[in-house]
């Protein structure tokens, strides 16, 4: 049976964090709990994309976060600018990192998940690994910090630097090393749910190339956890 969803209650302040806007480019700082795209359900209308649109009308979608992941969002605000940005998303020429807190201790200090993923039917939204028929998806990690005080598992904060872009990649690959992310719903532990008040998963920065300047621009926000 696929996974019970919660009740959608996305937060409402602030309603909209804007980090940065141009004439061709709006970059947003996505809040946890918030859906990047409307629903299918009217309760889902609420979403970023939305009120994006409310407050900048020519606001044009580029990419997604999950509901639960927060930080960096960029959009566009022409065509022209949405068909760049969107060929550099689809051939790989934007740089992400993200934050993330997993459980457990990570003993190496850095390494690369290269593991194919698939949508798993039968329990979307959830995906998984299948070596005959997923995409290839790779995601290289660094550790940050070892945390030893939280009082109920091991902690381990670390960079994530997704080589592709796949649904909930980062979120099975770190599953799939034994370290699941905290608080993630879908995928973790009751122990490693309750671990925190969130998925503890942040976009922390995008590097895209912009649409008319034609140099390298980098967006960043702190992660809140």
């Amino acid at each position: 049976m696929p996974p019970t969803l919660k009740t959608y209650a996305p937060p409402t302040t602030p309603h909209l964090d804007i980090l940065y806007q141009d004439d061709c480019l709006l970059v947003l700082n996505k809040q946890s709990g918030l859906l990047s795209v409307p629903g299918k359900h009217p309760e889902h209308a609420d979403c970023l994309e939305a009120r994006a649109i409310g407050t900048v009308p020519d606001a044009l979608l580029v990419h997604r976060l999950d509901m639960e992941t927060s930080g960096v969002f960029i959009m566009a605000r022409t065509k022209q600018a949405q068909r760049h940005l969107g060929f550099q998303f689809e051939k790989r020429r934007t740089k992400k990192t993200y934050i993330a807190r997993v459980s457990g201790h990570i003993i190496e200090p850095s390494g690369t998940v290269d593991l194919p993923l698939i949508c798993d039917w039968p329990n979307r939204p959830k995906q998984m690994i299948d070596h005959d028929n997923g995409r290839q998806a790779i995601t290289h990690w660094t550790v940050l910090d070892r945390e030893t005080d939280h009082p109920s598992l091991n902690v381990t904060r670390i960079e994530l630097t997704p080589q592709t872009g796949r649904s909930h990649q980062l979120r099975v690959h770190m599953l799939a090393i034994g370290h699941a992310i905290l608080g993630d719903g879908l995928y973790a532990t009751p122990v490693e749910i309750s671990a925190a008040p969130r998925l503890q998963l942040h976009a922390q920065s995008l590097t895209v190339m912009h649409p008319v300047k034609k140099e390298f621009i980098t967006f960043t926000s702190p992660p809140p956890f």
